[in-house]
């Protein structure tokens, strides 16, 4: 189950949401949904596409040209593991991405009611302070012990 209001997961038994504080537990309203135009899902199609067929690009291109250089397989096979391993996890990031922004998109959004200025409630203000905050310093110079002297010098005045 999903927040109607951040979108964030949530359990069934929750009445509010973690992370805004959404009441879970009012009805939706009997209003009738509007109609959304589909998602178009032709950008982001491409645009993993295009991230994945790149990175592969990339990493069998540097495999080759180090394979070329003579370095040791066992290095290789590693490098080309954690590459493929990097480049599928950012796409993995990508497409969930994408599907939450589409199911946000998809989830018709209720009117906001903004109350008028002078509705509103003024915040609660301090009392005025009728004495000056203390110093920091204002009690504690006077307990430094005396600066030590030289004899000679405390003779001479």
């Amino acid at each position: 189950m999903y927040c109607p209001t951040c979108g964030n997961e949530i359990t069934v038994e929750l009445k509010y949401c973690n992370r805004c504080g959404a009441n879970l537990t009012l009805p939706p309203s009997s209003l009738p949904a509007p109609i959304t135009a589909p998602v178009s899902l032709t950008a982001p199609t491409v645009v993993i596409g295009l991230t994945i067929t790149g990175g592969l690009g990339i990493i069998f291109g540097a495999i080759t040209g180090l394979a070329e250089m003579h370095v040791h397989p066992a290095a290789l096979t590693w490098m080309l593991l954690f590459g493929m391993a990097t480049l599928f996890g950012c796409s993995t990031m990508l497409i969930r991405f994408w599907s939450k922004m589409v199911s946000v998109q998809r989830q018709p959004s209720a009117p906001q009611h903004i109350r008028p200025a002078s509705e509103r409630a003024k915040p609660q203000q301090l009392p005025p302070r009728f004495e000056p905050v203390p110093s920091v310093t204002e009690h504690t110079t006077r307990t430094f012990s005396p600066a030590y002297r030289e004899p000679s010098e405390r003779g001479s005045q």
